[in-house]
């Protein structure tokens, strides 16, 4: 009788993953779950969740962090053993979380008190800042942090350590997606646009001169961006489209794919395009269509792990 009493008050565990095991996971948000998936595109596993999760990033190598734009709190999981191991009081309102592996801290940001806060590994909350109107996309480099406030027309520039804001650059209303490119000094912000305009350039700006510098053409709304070694890949989501750019900017194939994508990932030997209408996954080179696999409803987000040798 004890041992069953213990055995319902413990929390469900999910499928643990292998430390050692490189995988990219879906996180879905219209049938809350995350998928994982190896190199070859073999389903690993499935974590369903009760929790309606909008959003995740993965920590370090081993844990995982939940977060949902309704909930008011965020939740880290341990990979190795689907342990659920710390809840976070964020607050109602997360659009996003960040992890810098360089200062080892996540950051949060929120839209009804439009802040982002960081956090150490624990969960613990060390810093806060007031920002704009829904700040949401963020990226880290070299002790910086970059916040692009959604709705609102400010690029917030802030020190990793103090969170304090350190520069305010002016950007187009309804950015969404950023990345830096350390090698070439540059920002690339990509967005929706506005109203009956929809975006059809991802935006680049000089770290140096704080302002934009060139754009470059890739319709329609793109919003998702990933970069590897010299090359960037950019999700435009009114399009359905995969383009690959080098870092100069010059697009050196393009590839339809998805129905509505909304994220992309470098994994393995591949790029891969979540599509969110058609809950598909969808592995490329610039070849076209390699592989392409089932995941769970509303794919919005991906991340990847690599393999521990």
């Amino acid at each position: 009788m004890c041992l069953l009493l213990l055995a319902g008050c413990s929390e469900p565990r999910f499928t643990a993953i292998n430390p050692h095991q490189a995988f990219i996971a879906s996180v879905n948000i219209l049938q809350p779950s995350l998928t994982f998936f190896d190199q070859e595109a073999k389903r690993l596993a499935t974590w369903e969740f009760e929790s309606a999760y909008t959003g995740g990033t993965l920590i370090q190598h081993d844990r995982v962090l939940m977060y949902g734009h309704e909930l008011s709190e965020a939740h880290l999981y341990e990979l190795s053993t689907g342990k659920h191991v710390a809840t976070i009081d964020c607050g109602i309102g997360t659009t996003n979380a960040y992890y810098d592996q360089q200062s080892k801290q996540f950051f949060m940001t929120n839209s009804k008190s439009n802040t982002v806060t960081s956090y150490d590994l624990q969960g613990k909350p060390l810093h806060e800042q007031k920002l704009y109107n829904y700040p949401m996309s963020m990226v880290a480099s070299n002790g910086y942090l970059y916040v692009v406030n959604y709705k609102d027309t400010v690029l917030s520039v802030l020190e990793i350590a103090t969170l304090k804001i350190v520069d305010e650059w002016e950007i187009p209303k309804s950015s969404h997606g950023i990345a830096v490119l350390e090698q070439e000094n540059s920002v690339w912000i990509g967005g929706h646009g506005e109203g009956s305009k929809p975006n059809e350039t991802i935006d680049v700006y000089n770290l140096k001169k704080k302002k934009k510098q060139s754009e470059i053409d890739m319709p329609l709304m793109p919003i998702g961006i990933a970069e590897k070694d010299d090359e960037v890949a950019v999700i435009s989501h009114g399009a359905n489209m995969l383009y690959v750019a080098n870092i100069n900017g010059e697009i050196l194939w393009q590839q339809k794919v998805g129905a509505n994508p909304f994220a992309t990932a470098y994994f393995a030997d591949y790029i891969v395009v979540a599509g969110y209408d058609d809950q598909n996954m969808y592995f490329l080179n610039e070849h076209g269509i390699v592989k392409e696999v089932q995941t769970d409803k509303g794919p919005f987000q991906l991340f990847v792990r690599e393999g521990i040798k």
